[in-house]
Order: C-alpha cells, then sequence, then structure tokens
C-alpha cells in the first residue's frame, strides 16, 4: 500500500516474512509470534497498558493493531518500566464489545528493541464492519478498542467523517478538542497531519497546563532515542489521546517537531552537523514507528522511513498521506534560488506518485494529508509550499486534472479555509481545489480568534477563514458534497472542561472547488 520509491532500499512485510519464515526478524517488530516461541513469562507489574491501545493502516479486510507495554510510562530510560526481555502478547477481534464472538487471535512478541511495541496485522475480515479488539498479557487484559474496515474497493458509500488534528503540545495545555472529538463526533477515522509530539525541553517557562508536573528528564531538548520514547509516553498518557485511538483507526503523516523544529531533508536548522544529525533522525522516525498504529513498511532503516502511503474509501474518496519533510529541497538562499523550477518539496519519486493517484483516479473525492500550507500567502513563509513554488504549481496542476482535490493541513496552529487557485499569480483565475487547515489541539495555549498573523493571511480573497484558537477538524464526505466544521475551544491552559464551539461551517459541492459557508 505504500508508495514505489525505487531511489531507497524498500523494507516489505512481505519481504521481511520471506527472509525470515516469521521468524527472528519479524519476532523483532512485533508483527507475529509462533506458539513455540513464547513460553509464559514470569508475572508482570500491574498496568501494563497504561499507553492505551490503536489501530491504523485501515484497509478492506483489516487493520493493524498497536500496543505498547508501559507499566510506569514515565520511567526516565524509557522503557515504560518494563524488563529488557521479550513478552508475549495475545491480540483478539470480536464482533461485539463483550468478546463472545471472537473471529481472529494471534500473538505478537513485545521486545526491549522496540520499546515493548507491537504492532500486528489483522487480516481476513469482512469490509464495512464494525469490530472490537483488545490485548491480553497474562490475567492483565487492555482497553477495548474498536475499528470499522473500509468499504470493498469501488463499492458506492453513501457517507465518511475523518477529525482531523495536528500540533498537540502536551506541556501547552489540556487536550480538551481530543476529549470532544472522541466523544461527540461521528467518526470513520482520525487523521494526524504533524508534530504529534514535541522535541522542546520543558521547564516551569513553557508549562502552561495547569496542574501538570514533568521530571527533570524532560528539561532538555530530545536527543537520544530513550528521550524520544519517554515523551511520546508523556503525550500517550493523557486519556483524552487514548480515547480517540481506541475510538477509530488512525493515519499519520509527520512534520517537523517528532525531529527538530524546521528540519530540513537530513540537516538540523541549528546547525547539527549532517553525519551528528541522521543519527538523531534514525532515533526519531524509530521513535515514531514504536508509537503509532503503523504497518511494517513504515519500519525505519537508519535515518531513512516510508510513511507517505494511501488507501481508497469504496468509490467516495482517495487519501494520499505526503512526507514533506524528508524529500525537500534546503532552504533558498534568495529569491533566484527559491522560484527554480526544479525546486522540491516531495522529492521526485514521492512527486510522480502523488501525481498519478491524482489525474487517475476512480473517487469522487481526493484528499492530500500535507505537514505544510499549500496555500499562497507570502513568499518570506519558506518552510511551506511558498518556499517551493515551481513544485506547488506542478501540485495545482494535478489538482486541475483530478477531481475534487482537498488539501488537508496542520502545522499553523490556526484555523484556516482556503480555495487553491489554478495559479496565484492570477486571482482572478479558477480554483483547482480547497484547502483546510486544522488549528492546534494544544500548542501556544489557549490562543486567540485574531492575532499579529491575522492581517497577512485574511488579505487574501481565496482565504475565506481565520481562528487561531484551538480545536479540531470534522470533515464529512458524501457523493454530493463535503462539509467542513471548525471547532474551537475557548480555553486549554486551566483545565479540560471547555465547551466545544463552532468556529466556522464550510459546504463544497463535488464538482465546484469553492467554499460556501454555512
Amino acid at each position: 500500500m505504500s508508495r514505489e520509491a525505487p531511489a531507497r532500499p524498500a523494507l516489505s512485510r512481505r519481504h521481511l516474512l520471506g527472509l525470515s519464515g516469521a521468524g527472528a526478524t519479524v519476532l523483532a517488530l512485533g508483527i507475529d509470534a509462533p506458539d513455540a516461541a513464547v513460553a509464559a513469562p514470569p508475572p508482570l507489574r500491574e498496568g501494563l497498558f497504561g499507553l492505551g491501545v490503536a489501530s491504523g493502516a485501515p484497509r478492506p479486510d483489516g487493520v493493524v493493531l498497536w500496543t505498547r507495554l508501559a507499566p510506569e510510562p514515565l520511567a526516565e530510560d524509557g522503557h515504560g518500566g518494563m524488563p529488557l526481555r521479550p513478552v508475549s502478547v495475545r491480540w483478539q477481534v470480536a464482533l461485539d464489545e463483550g468478546f463472545e464472538h471472537v473471529v481472529r487471535t494471534g500473538r505478537a512478541l513485545a521486545q526491549p528493541e522496540l520499546a515493548h511495541a507491537v504492532h500486528p496485522r489483522v487480516e481476513g475480515l469482512d469490509a464495512s464492519t464494525d469490530y472490537f479488539y483488545r490485548f491480553l498479557v497474562g490475567p492483565q487484559a487492555s482497553p477495548v478498542g474498536r475499528f470499522r474496515t473500509l468499504p470493498a474497493p469501488g463499492a458506492a458509500v453513501e457517507a465518511f467523517s475523518v477529525g482531523v488534528v495536528s500540533c498537540q503540545a502536551w506541556y501547552h495545555g489540556h487536550f480538551t478538542a481530543h476529549k470532544h472529538l472522541a466523544a461527540e463526533e461521528d467518526l470513520d477515522l482520525v487523521l494526524f497531519v504533524g508534530d504529534y509530539v514535541y522535541e522542546y525541553g520543558i521547564t516551569e517557562n513553557n508549562l502552561w497546563r495547569r496542574g501538570a508536573e514533568v521530571s527533570a528528564a524532560h528539561a532538555v531538548e530530545i536527543e537520544t532515542l530513550e528521550q524520544y520514547r519517554l515523551r511520546y509516553a508523556l503525550f500517550k498518557s493523557d486519556p483524552h489521546l487514548q480515547a480517540v485511538h481506541a475510538r477509530v483507526p488512525a493515519v499519520a503523516i509527520w512534520d517537523d517537531h517528532e525531529v527538530q523544529n524546521n528540519y530540513v531533508a537530513d540537516s538540523s536548522a541549528y546547525g547539527i552537523p549532517d553525519e551528528l544529525f541522521a543519527h538523531r533522525i534514525a532515533v526519531a522516525y524509530r521513535a515514531f514507528y514504536e508509537n503509532m498504529p503503523l504497518d511494517v513498511d513504515s519500519l525505519p532503516t537508519g535515518p531513512e522511513s516510508d510513511i507517505t502511503t494511501g488507501f481508497d474509501v469504496g468509490s467516495l474518496a482517495r487519501f494520499s498521506l505526503l512526507d514533506t519533510r524528508q524529500f525537500r529541497d534546503p532552504v533558498p538562499s534568495g529569491p533566484e534560488e527559491q522560484y527554480a523550477e526544479s525546486r522540491t518539496m516531495l522529492g521526485a519519486a514521492q512527486e510522480a506518485w502523488v501525481q498519478e493517484r491524482l489525474t487517475r483516479t476512480p473517487a469522487t473525492w481526493n484528499l492530500l494529508a500535507s505537514g505544510v500550507v499549500v496555500t499562497a500567502i507570502s513568499e518570506d513563509r519558506t518552510d511551506m509550499w511558498d518556499g517551493y513554488p515551481a513544485a506547488r504549481q506542478r501540485l495545482l496542476d494535478a489538482m486541475a486534472a483530478s477531481r475534487n482535490p482537498v488539501v488537508l493541513t496542520g502545522d499553523i496552529h490556526k484555523h484556516v479555509a482556503a480555495e487553491l487557485k489554478a495559479d496565484f499569480s492570477d486571482p482572478d483565475g479558477p480554483n483547482v481545489g480547497v484547502e483546510l487547515v486544522c488549528t492546534s489541539v494544544a500548542s501556544d495555549g489557549d490562543g486567540a480568534q485574531t492575532d499579529s498573523y491575522t492581517p497577512d493571511w485574511v488579505r487574501h480573497d481565496h482565504v475565506r477563514h481565520y481562528d487561531g484558537r484551538r480545536g479540531y477538524l470534522h470533515v464529512h464526505l458524501t457523493p454530493q458534497e463535503m462539509v467542513a466544521s471548525f471547532w474551537f475551544v475557548p480555553w486549554i491552559e486551566a483545565d479540560d472542561t471547555a465547551p466545544k464551539q463552532l468556529s466556522a461551517q464550510f459546504t463544497t459541492p463535488a464538482g465546484d472547488p469553492r467554499l460556501i459557508q454555512a
């Protein structure tokens, strides 16, 4: 399901199975474990499932399940209170929450090399069907999660709903957005569009989540695998984030803070030598795989990983998840370089892949997940697609040849709705699609409806909405239209009791790439 990238070494699940015969390599990946390899372990501590459960990589016949054993999630060595030995984990999938009608079972081996995370793939399920799942270790059972398999290829689909979230700096406020998303929304999928964690040191100066405390181990910027593991554990210990993951399958892309602010390809924005920064990228990508419900194709090989993937929701929607960090050209040294035709955001292989998916699509709606904003705002914003105008124009040209393209983005900690022009140098020209930018879950604290950045955005006629408060985006797709609802919460720093409120709602009719405000 991942894109082909001939310039980079591929590590597919089929290749691993062929090499190992479901042996040591696959066991180390936490995918599967034959019964003979998993003798009963000595007793373990209570609370093994302190980081919850998740599902992801959805398909019509199954998903990837995830959990990470961590009875002490915030243990400073990054191992979650687990002994440095493998542990057998059983998993079950059932048609009912009480697990009276179990339809699939299996085992995975949780090993210290992957922070005792497991990623078993469940296959052979029925399309468009609700299932429940759980993990078992000895007498301990995990929380129960649920997922719905995707529709069969080409099947007619009446509706599909997606929650879009980004930028969840735990230390800047409570995950109130996740609380409402998990409990109150009609959802088939949640899409994380970057900055799932942040690498900054957490001190009294930026710990705005009132009532929260962290140890000295969190005070320094992350550099090691153990520190990244600990940071994921801190963020994933939040009960509202766990509730979202247990509710529906999750798919995710990264932006910069999963590694380091504003890093570009293999280079640090803060002067770390490339040979040293390669190690930091490698451990950051490793921690991302360990802590997310990803398929084995996303397992890093050193400082390289493939998170670019896609899937179809019957005939209704095609999703394409982009990596806008790993293959981009460096920050331009000046306008001549910035406007060079050869300049790329995605790299040649990924660019060709997404163009093919856009132009040869059977779906009514074609959704791209981008780590940074596509909409033209200012040539000074070189970290976004504004810094790659030729690459953006190639993307817009492919969107013009597609059907109902939509870009889903995060990064900027603001709600933004924008119409994408065929050529941004011609503001009176036609639209080719729309971009929906979700605000942050918590980054930058409470935020405000307007701020110092507002004039730079709203001066453009193609920008239809701007709101700097915290929240999430809900996207509802039908064959006739897309409805985008931008939800916000008035506060997050003090506590998690803020109600959700509607910032704006837009309808985009199929075949008419514009934003009609309700």
